[in-house]
């Protein structure tokens, strides 16, 4: 039971100082940051966490440019939430027509004036 709680704990601290790399603006001392907590990854041996180390060392060049652009996909988040309430709203649509158009009809950003009263 103990090895499992200091195993535990060795994940913990590497996700803890992962999440505290994201902060940084210069390019230099993010790459230096990441460069060292891949290689504790690499000697902590705990698969799951050297699997993902791995995962993470082959992108971390996409990793850093995200750092650098604060890039983030909330947007993409936000539509697919909505898309997911229109869905759940919806109990089921007969067709991939149907669900396509009620995603356009709620996100189209249309007009549905009609063209008459537009000068009201």
């Amino acid at each position: 039971m103990t090895k499992t709680k200091l195993r535990t704990a060795r994940a913990w601290a590497i996700k803890e100082t992962a999440a505290s790399l994201w902060s940084y603006v210069k390019m230099g001392s993010a790459e230096k940051s990441w460069k060292c907590i891949l290689s504790w990854i690499a000697r902590c041996r705990l698969s799951p966490v050297v699997k993902v180390g791995q995962m993470v060392r082959e992108h971390l060049w996409g990793i850093l440019n995200a750092i650098m652009h604060k890039a983030n996909n909330a947007m993409s988040e936000a539509k697919n939430a909505g898309i997911q309430k229109i869905k759940a709203g919806a109990c089921g649509f007969r067709s991939r027509e149907r669900f396509r158009r009620a995603i356009l009809f709620h996100f189209g950003g249309l007009n549905l004036m009609p063209e008459l009263f537009a000068f009201w």
